[in-house]
């Protein structure tokens, strides 16, 4: 994919970001991958899981932090909320 000219690869939860830019060779941007089944954890294991996240997108030379395959109907509103205000929490941008 990344031979062909792609601006960014989206990612879906079942691969980490870090491999993902490791197979890309750290030389396009990624989007992804909270896993979505994860915003009906308790808070602890889904903040967990967000900073992970975060950390190994921080190799790639970009990182647009979204979730790896939609948001389930049943996904409490507020728990997304509660995740975009970890997210600027952490994030400089």
């Amino acid at each position: 994919m990344r031979d062909v000219g792609v601006d960014v690869v989206g990612v879906d939860y079942r691969l980490p970001l870090d491999e993902a830019n490791r197979r890309l060779g750290g030389t396009v941007p990624l989007q992804g991958n909270i896993d979505p089944a994860l915003l009906a954890a308790p808070w602890e294991i889904l903040e967990a899981h967000v900073r992970e996240v975060i950390a190994a997108g921080s190799a790639a030379p970009g990182h647009v932090l979204n979730l790896g395959h939609g948001v389930p109907p049943e996904t409490d509103p507020g728990v997304l909320t509660r995740v975009v205000e970890l997210i600027h929490s952490i994030s400089p941008e």
